[in-house]
């Protein structure tokens, strides 16, 4: 028995081999067959060989070798013998426990039965005995909502997995955990693999009448229309929803009990109720319908709604009709009135940082500013030239008006406008300022 684990060069056995003849023809030569993870070395003695390891050893390779040793003398002619040695490898624990596919998915029908199995792990060691007996056990998460865990058990032994609750659909959808597969050995070797659990809808839920519902609660409600409306039209929609998914989920509608067949018809998958017909005198000015919803699961559920439709002449019906469309249209216009909001406070944005760009841009880089009275004709400026010697100057001053004049002996010019919608005039100082080119 040699263990696999046996370094290369290790002494597994000793071979002594005898020769009755004496000389050449009592010396032996031994040699093994091919193609085997061993080799002979001789001892130093004559006709003393060690077995002795060469190379790598692995039992989960090949478990045990069947090594012939020939022996040969060096006589003429030579005479030879065989000898065949059995080689058994014991163990060692160089391998992990391996699942067989990594990840898992479960998929777990919801209401399931607290306690019973949901599922069952396996793992695989290539080792033997103690170095291939598998434990399980579940990786805990950190205690969080989103960790189920704590609702999971698992039988160390078998790899058998418990719920200890019962998982909702309509709650949770999946979630996902890690065993752990550890063997026996020394050291332990252990490996991991995760369990992706998808919760399965059942029909549990009925479907839940949402409109028309009377002021108590009670899916019942009271229509009223014109009875000048034409056949096609839209009197009424029930409205319903179901918590369930696909199939579960989908709901069909079907008039159970009603008045007069010939005047109103139900869509079977909108649910929409609509006139067939135009009312005539001798039509009721009441009618009761009683209408089914009814999912398509493989065990159905149900709810019933009534309808109550009255006819009235069609001022009466005007007012009634304008409340219910508003109240139709007011969701349906929510959306609308925010993308238009939306729009309008961007485009008001954007326009307010132009203008702003456009101000700054516009700023006048005089510091002089002149300020124009009501009676001026809008020129802030006249300029008279002429010269005095070597020098030449400019009188510069507002322009005036057609009609004013300047009054002498004022120390700045005084320039007299009349004001016609006054009858004393006004004068209007301006400091003329003599520039010198």
């Amino acid at each position: 028995m040699v263990s696999e684990g046996s370094k290369s060069g290790n002494v597994i056995s000793l071979i002594s081999v005898v020769d009755k003849d004496s000389g050449d023809n009592g010396k032996v030569v031994c040699r093994l067959s091919d193609n085997v993870p061993f080799e002979l070395k001789h001892s130093g003695q004559d006709n003393m060989y060690s077995l002795v390891t060469k190379g790598q050893l692995d039992r989960e390779a090949l478990s045990h070798y069947d090594i012939t040793v020939s022996a040969t003398d060096l006589g003429h002619p030579p005479l030879s013998s065989f000898k065949t040695l059995h080689v058994e490898l014991s163990d060692v624990n160089d391998n992990s426990p391996e699942f067989l596919q990594n990840p898992l998915y479960l998929y777990l029908a919801e209401n399931n039965v607290p306690g019973s199995s949901i599922f069952s792990v396996s793992a695989s060691d290539k080792d033997t005995n103690a170095n291939a007996l598998i434990s399980y056990q579940i990786l805990r998460g950190n205690g969080s909502q989103n960790d189920m865990t704590s609702f999971l058990n698992i039988n160390s032994d078998t790899g058998d997995i418990h719920a200890l609750k019962s998982f909702d659909f309509e709650t949770l959808k999946t979630f996902q955990f890690q065993v752990v597969a550890n063997d026996s050995g020394s050291p332990s070797m252990s490996s991991n693999v995760t369990v992706n659990v998808y919760i399965l809808d059942q029909n549990d839920n009925a479907p839940v009448i949402l409109s028309p519902v009377s002021a108590n609660g009670s899916a019942e409600g009271v229509e009223e229309i014109a009875r000048n409306v034409n056949a096609g039209h839209l009197v009424t929609k029930v409205k319903a929803i179901d918590a369930d998914v696909g199939y579960n989920g989908w709901l069909l509608f079907s008039l159970q009990e009603i008045t007069d067949h010939t005047l109103f018809g139900l869509d079977r998958y909108t649910g929409q109720i609509r006139t067939l017909r135009s009312f005539t005198e001798t039509d009721e000015a009441e009618h009761k319908l009683l209408i089914l919803v009814k999912d398509n699961g493989n065990i159905s559920q149900s709810a019933t709604a009534s309808v109550i439709i009255k006819a009235v002449e069609p001022k009466e019906a005007f007012s009634s009709s304008d409340v219910k469309t508003i109240g139709e249209t007011e969701d349906n216009d929510i959306t609308f009135y925010l993308i238009i909001t939306l729009g309008s406070v961007s485009v008001l944005f954007l326009i307010s940082i132009i203008v702003l760009i456009a101000m700054q841009c516009s700023k006048r880089t005089d510091s002089s500013k002149y300020l124009q009275e009501a009676n001026y004709d809008g020129t802030l400026c006249h300029s008279i030239q002429y010269r005095s010697g070597d020098k030449r100057y400019m009188l510069v001053g507002p322009r005036m008006s057609i009609g004013s004049t300047i009054v002498p002996g004022s120390n700045g010019n005084t320039l007299v406008v009349p004001d016609r919608r006054r009858r004393l005039s006004e004068e209007i100082h301006f400091n003329f300022s003599l520039r010198t080119r």
